[in-house]
């Protein structure tokens, strides 16, 4: 990845070793994608091992956001006492036992359980790899290199779509046998199990985030890796300046470090932290990502076309993020959010119009030639907007908006929002698929997305080019 020209590297700065240890850090990313979508196309297998009812399919889809939350919220506090590579070191040796024991489940509650596992992984994933990108990247390109974690999980997605739907189409349909006799869908999460490994073994390599370090007392260590990070007359400026940000309260982080002294309520940031998680699941993209192959055979598509429509979403997914990369340290992240938000409301409306229009045969939509094409576009028009504004910004901002006192706190508090709602918005989907139908439920969505236009107007200040210790709130 390259710096432009306009933000030279200071005398003695390692650019190309900082790229390096955070591209290893966003395969936690990478997995965090690959989880999240590989169940995408093993809804039918699952039914017909499990002979699992709606309600049961449903939460066997959601069951990995219970363990995202309690991942994303108890990886925050580990994150302040073994250090944030510690932490995505567990992740790894997490994702590997999860994929390994999803594909050989032969209950509900096996599968369940493993599934949770692999949420555990994924929750503590989603909130540090940001922070440790954060914690090594200078502040004139930390907002790209972080959005490169949104492109390792949408990455994660296309592959874990494109697997799919190759392993699929190689046996004939997910339920059939493909290798050893095992069904095509348990071979989805087997695949799982070759990333993971790689990203144990690359973690073992990278150093420990430098202002983690400085806040346990370790300053010797902290410098050495600064050191190597931006060179030795850099590394004790910013040294120098972690320790004044710290100055003022040199006590171990701690929960109720949220929560302001004077009011004895919970701080600003956040609750805007909190806000920001929220909204990025309010506006349904999960539905998409967790159910796209339900969602386009419920519309009249084949198993095998719905398999490669989601690998198309993946593959535009992963060009609006590229287009992230360039903009976001050049126009900053608020402009970004508030773009994305009002170009998803219009183009979830649109789906709603074409879902609405609709008739249902035999217990599915049938849509007319014109709105089915009307559908299709807006849909992946919405993802594309997603995912050049609250994919990646939302995470960029998580991991660089708290004061360092508070940065895993803060991280633990809001990606346990993020993946709680993610979660209900995941489980509640099959009920208003039934209930109010695919428009109604986009309606909401819909809704969503023109709520988020203000709250980022009114709530959200910029972090573009400032400095970690500049963070207050």
């Amino acid at each position: 990845m390259s710096i432009p020209a306009a933000a030279t590297a200071a005398p003695g700065e390692n650019t190309s070793f900082i790229v390096l240890i955070s591209c290893v850090a966003t395969l936690g990313g990478f997995l965090f994608g690959f989880d999240s979508g590989v169940i995408n196309g093993t809804v039918d297998g699952l039914k017909q091992t499990f002979q699992s009812s709606q309600a049961g399919i449903g939460f066997e889809v959601a069951s990995m956001l219970l363990g995202c939350a309690i991942g994303a919220f108890f990886a925050g506090r580990l994150g302040d006492r073994l250090g944030r590579r510690g932490v995505l070191i567990i992740a790894a040796v997490l994702f590997l036992l999860s994929a390994l024991g999803a594909g050989a489940a032969h209950s509900s509650l096996a599968f369940v359980i493993a599934r949770v596992v692999g949420g555990f992984a994924v929750g503590a994933a989603s909130v540090m790899s940001p922070a440790y990108i954060a914690e090594v990247a200078s502040a004139r390109y930390r907002g790209r290199l972080a959005t490169v974690q949104q492109i390792a999980i949408i990455s994660g997605l296309f592959c874990a779509f494109l697997s799919n739907y190759l392993l699929a189409r190689a046996a004939g349909a997910s339920t059939e046998a493909l290798w050893l006799g095992q069904a095509a869908w348990r071979w989805m999460f087997w695949m799982q199990a070759i990333p993971s490994a790689l990203f144990l073994v690359l973690l073992l390599g990278i150093p420990e985030s430098p202002r983690y370090l400085v806040v346990k007392g370790r300053r010797e260590q902290a410098l050495e890796v600064m050191t190597r990070l931006y060179g030795p007359v850099e590394a004790q400026a910013k040294l120098g300046e972690i320790d004044a940000s710290l100055s003022q309260d040199q006590h171990r982080p701690r929960l109720s470090d949220l929560v302001d002294k004077h009011t004895g309520k919970l701080r600003r940031i956040v609750w805007v932290g909190i806000g920001l998680a929220v909204f990025q699941q309010l506006v349904g993209i999960n539905v998409v990502f967790y159910y796209g192959a339900v969602l386009w055979q419920a519309v009249g598509f084949s198993e095998s076309d719905a398999l490669l429509i989601n690998v198309l979403s993946g593959a535009l997914s992963i060009g609006a993020c590229l287009l992230t990369v360039v903009l976001i340290d050049r126009i900053g992240r608020k402009p970004l959010l508030w773009v994305g938000s009002a170009g998803m409301a219009v183009t979830l409306a649109l789906v709603v119009v074409a879902f609405s229009s609709g008739s249902l045969v035999d217990g599915k939509l049938q849509l007319s030639d014109q709105m089915g094409v009307l559908a299709l576009v807006a849909a992946n028009a919405y993802v594309v907007f997603f995912n050049m504004s609250w994919g990646p910004v939302m995470w960029v901002m998580l991991g660089e908006m708290f004061p360092n006192q508070i940065r895993g706190s803060g991280l633990a508090v809001a990606g346990a929002a993020q993946w709680t709602a993610n979660f209900a918005i995941t489980v509640s989907f099959p009920v208003l698929l039934t209930g109010i139908g695919l428009a109604g439920a986009y309606g909401l969505y819909t809704a969503a997305a023109v709520a988020s236009v203000f709250f980022v107007l009114r709530y959200v200040h910029e972090t573009k080019g400032k400095e970690l210790e500049q963070m207050v709130g």
